[in-house]
């Protein structure tokens, strides 16, 4: 067949292909569920329990009590295992022998925020405030001058535990951080935007009226503390154990005429969160067995007994090889490691036209042009960074033009503009092939964070395929 040089462009030429076209009804019902997940899933604690209050929908059985029994598991079986209440993995048996590899899906569910300190309670200038430490990569300055929510999970001294929630709903208070107003601000606006605000600065206004009672110095702190023990018992000594986490007070919202985006906070990584999950629990019987991990700290290095830096999910893989077989063998472990095949699945950047001098345009996602497969992230020389082969990302390609998957690539932009990293490299180290695969955001680790529907409908249906790939 001769082709004439119109045709032969269209078919030795690389284009971007919007992931929109006749995906229009799919993508808009499909970001309506994840829109009542984020509405609700603003901590790692919370995540975890939205995604088991769907997976246990969807059949999946706690893997503790099968270990408790030990009770042999077979293919087919839906299992979860949830750790330390940050982290949840759920699996779905193959019916190949585990040794042979996994299918693997990897996503990390804590996001930027603010943690109250252990003694966070100080009255100043006629306010009760509450001190904070900013957790994971923020801009301050984004932090001041909205409303602000309190989630978290606190102990009273009797043992009670209370789980936190105050400002989401219309009726509830909310918080806030005060900003410099601009008729006094020349100094501030000669800084540098890293020192125009400091972590010390980022204190939550909490309270303003005073008891009347003489007696007490500190009439405003004592009169917001007296309150939170009438209603709840707390002390302010139980916030020495409190895990109190200190989110922007916003709902997700529809972004455009179109209604095409979603404006919300913890897009990183909750996006690439529910579209792992929610495909896998669309899935049946699979030749490989399933997982997903949803992990804890990637956004501080992926440190402590809830990140992926930590042996939770190495630990969690010898219950099921112990269950599988008749003898547990650390070979057997180090074989369905090595033998498996992993989506890091973590958002990713998106050209911004504001911005456009950071980012290599030709190596740079577009939104709405699908999910964004990356070879490597890391930064400048490719410095800490998972460098996919080209064996591996042939084998996705395929996979993903077979099945119609609408994908782009994408880089983090210029490269030596910074850079950032995921989970990729924990999963490889074990010797299993390993990508970056994720959502393409705007505003990236600011307070409201910017996707495309048609990005994330993307992203569940790569997901979907991805369970189903053999060996």
């Amino acid at each position: 067949m001769i082709l004439d040089n119109k045709q032969l462009e269209k078919f030795i030429t690389y284009e971007r292909k919007s992931a929109w076209g006749n995906n229009i009804d799919a993508s808009m019902e499909y970001a309506e569920g994840y829109k009542r997940f984020i509405a609700k899933a603003k901590t790692e604690r919370e995540c975890v329990r939205e995604a088991l209050s769907y997976a246990k929908e969807k059949g999946f059985v706690d893997l503790n009590d099968k270990i408790a029994s030990g009770e042999k598991i077979n293919p087919g079986d839906k299992l979860y295992y949830v750790h330390q209440h940050k982290c949840i993995v759920m699996f779905i048996m193959g019916t190949n022998h585990l040794t042979q590899g996994m299918n693997i899906t990897a996503a990390h569910i804590d996001a930027p925020r603010l943690d109250l300190k252990a003694v966070p309670f100080y009255e100043e200038a006629g306010l009760s405030l509450l001190k904070t430490h900013y957790y994971g990569g923020i801009k301050k300055y984004q932090w001041t001058a909205m409303p602000l929510a309190m989630h978290g999970v606190i102990f009273t001294k009797d043992g009670k535990r209370l789980d936190i929630a105050i400002g989401e709903n219309d009726d509830d208070p909310c918080f806030f951080i005060s900003e410099l107003l601009i008729h006094l601000s020349s100094e501030q606006l000669s800084k540098k935007a890293s020192v125009a605000v400091t972590g010390e600065q980022l204190n939550v206004i909490v309270g303003n009226i005073p008891i009347d009672d003489e007696e007490i110095k500190q009439k405003v702190k004592f009169s917001t503390l007296k309150l939170l023990y009438e209603k709840y018992g707390i002390t302010e000594k139980d916030f020495l154990s409190a895990e109190i986490e200190i989110v922007p007070a916003i709902k997700p919202r529809d972004i455009g005429f179109d209604r095409s985006m979603i404006v919300a906070y913890g897009h990183d990584d909750r996006v690439c969160s529910y579209a792992a999950f929610s495909a896998l629990c669309d899935i049946d019987h699979p030749e490989r067995t399933c997982a997903c991990i949803l992990c804890d700290k990637e956004e501080i290095g992926s440190v402590g007994s809830t990140g992926l830096n930590g042996l939770f999910f190495e630990n969690i893989v010898s219950e099921l090889i112990n269950l599988t077989s008749d003898e547990y063998s650390e070979l057997a472990l180090k074989r369905t490691l090595a033998n498996s095949y992993v989506l890091s699945m973590d958002v990713g950047c998106v050209l911004d036209p504001s911005y456009s001098d950071v980012f290599e345009k030709l190596n740079t996602a577009i939104a709405g042009d699908g999910v964004i497969l990356e070879k490597y992230c890391g930064s400048r020389g490719k410095y800490d960074s998972n460098d996919a082969n080209s064996e591996y990302l042939y084998k996705l390609c395929k996979l993903f033009n077979d099945n119609n998957v609408i994908f782009q690539t994408g880089e983090l932009g210029k490269i030596d503009a910074g850079g950032g990293g995921t989970v990729a490299y924990m999963l490889a180290k074990y010797g299993a092939l390993t990508v970056d695969l994720g959502v393409g955001v705007l505003s990236m680790h600011a307070p409201c964070e910017l996707i495309s529907k048609a990005d994330l409908y993307s992203a569940y249906n790569a997901s979907k395929v991805f369970y189903n790939i053999e060996k």
